[in-house]
């Protein structure tokens, strides 16, 4: 299976995108702004390829375990990043709330110049098995690129 993440607006803070697997659209996502110089839980994650990684040790894990009980077998990590570490594909409205990782969502809505994502959970709930089979798979990669101009 192949993972894609494009991405399609930018605004002030925050960038939305669309979750693909084979081919299919998943779900919105939402990031932080692209920016040339990485700010620490404010920049985008770069465009490349990468690999999902099941990782059942970060702190997150106690929280999303309690969340969704058995169903949960640990976090869905974009890995091998440059200068990033535990990204993770999680829950979440507001570019306020990524931190540098993609929050899913079913909708999306533009407030002040900002995008926001909308039933999270529901959509987090839905793509998360999905996700999860591939990062425990030998084809286990995702890739992310821009679909606009800035």
């Amino acid at each position: 299976m192949r993972v894609k993440i494009v991405r399609v607006a930018q605004g002030k803070q925050s960038t939305l995108s669309h979750l693909y697997i084979d081919g299919i659209f998943q779900c919105y996502l939402l990031e932080d702004k692209i920016r040339a110089d990485k700010i620490l839980k404010q920049t985008a994650i770069p465009m490349g390829d990468y690999q999902l990684i099941v990782n059942s040790w970060g702190g997150m894990n106690t929280k999303y375990k309690n969340l969704m009980g058995k169903v949960h077998e640990g976090m869905i990590e974009i890995d091998q990043l440059p200068n990033f570490d535990y990204v993770y594909i999680h829950i979440g409205n507001t570019y306020l709330q990524t931190a540098g990782c993609p929050l899913t969502g079913f909708g999306f809505e533009l407030i002040n110049g900002d995008y926001q994502v909308t039933h999270s959970r529901k959509a987090y709930d839905m793509v998360y098995p999905k996700l999860l089979k591939i990062a425990k798979s030998k084809e286990n990669q995702i890739s992310i690129e821009n679909n606009f101009q800035f």
